[in-house]
């Protein structure tokens, strides 16, 4: 629990117009303020059904963050908050104290569901939430008062089940990778792939790319052929990709999409859908391998740069063109 003593340290970074951007209390955030807000917790020494609570993220013995939890009356349902000082993001140490705190939860009270809410815009608090094991369950629209201004608000929950699942879900790398193509009987299990929502803005989800394969665009006076593959990793439908293949108007393949599921990612798949697909386009004799990518934190860009993507200078649609030579 935070005490009366961390409110200096509390009162710092939570005034800090970075920080509190996508924070809803009142600013300035004074010192008094964080007094207040801690001694309303002088009494308890855990987790309380129907009350808030702040605890400190400690580093070497040193408060660096909080995390808010607040119980519902009956102590079944929770909702979570985190705060971290700026120097000290990005490193980790939000995730594993809410995944410490989610996991006490479970494991010891009656919550069977922790929810957060969060700024559609936040994508590190989003991406934060969804590498637990949360996911998006909708915005409610303009539905967070934040300093005197209703805002959209986005809502990500976890069950018990949920977490159990996460944890233990697959994380070894594929002993075998199928490009298979997809039919009547298989193409349900490739749709229900997703992604995490946060990557939604780097990839469109599979039943758009089967959509835009069926429809494809006409680019320098000619339609796009594309050509797409559902991936099994070790028989369990786990990606999709889709190239727009070589032609008159259009010289070059490009990688038009490459989605894995959530669950499947940190397996090395997209590597070895990659690795797979850039071997094939050499043996058919093509010269370039094309991709254009949203150059923001938690994309594709690193993916792309490890196999010898080169940025060709071209923006197309805010996406970054880079290329590969075969």
């Amino acid at each position: 629990m935070m005490r009366v003593t961390d409110a200096p340290v509390a009162a710092a970074y939570r005034a800090l117009p970075d920080v509190a951007r996508y924070q809803d209390w009142d600013l300035p955030y004074t010192l008094e303020r964080a007094h207040d807000s801690v001694r309303k917790q002088d009494d308890l020494h855990d987790v309380t059904a129907g009350r808030w609570v702040s605890i400190a993220i400690e580093r070497e013995g040193d408060v660096i963050g909080d995390l808010a939890l607040g119980l519902d009356a009956d102590g079944n349902v929770g909702t979570l908050g985190y705060t971290l000082a700026p120097e000290h993001q990005g490193r980790g140490h939000a995730s594993e104290a809410a995944a410490a705190l989610v996991d006490a939860l479970f494991e010891q009270t009656t919550v069977h569901r922790v929810m957060a809410t969060i700024d559609p815009e936040n994508h590190a608090s989003m991406r934060l939430l969804e590498q637990l094991g949360f996911q998006f369950e909708g915005v409610l629209r303009r539905g967070a008062l934040v300093r005197g201004e209703w805002l959209d608000d986005a809502v990500f929950g976890l069950l018990r089940d949920d977490r159990l699942a996460w944890r233990t879900r697959e994380r070894s790398r594929p002993g075998n990778i199928e490009l298979v193509e997809l039919n009547a009987a298989n193409d349900l299990a490739y749709r229900r792939l997703r992604t995490h929502h946060f990557q939604e803005r780097f990839v469109a989800p599979v039943i758009r790319s089967l959509a835009d394969a069926m429809l494809p665009d006409v680019v320098d006076g000619a339609p796009l052929t594309p050509w797409f593959r559902g991936v099994n990793a070790d028989g369990i439908p786990a990606a999709f990709v889709m190239i727009t293949q070589a032609s008159a108007h259009h010289p070059h393949p490009y990688l038009w999409r490459l989605l894995v599921d959530r669950r499947q990612q940190r397996r090395g798949i997209g590597t070895m859908v990659l690795s797979s697909l850039i071997a094939q386009l050499r043996d058919e004799g093509h010269a370039r391998l094309l991709v254009s990518y949203v150059d923001a934190p938690g994309g594709p860009k690193p993916l792309y740069e490890r196999f010898g993507f080169v940025p060709t200078g071209e923006i197309d649609d805010g996406e970054v063109v880079a290329a590969l030579q075969l």
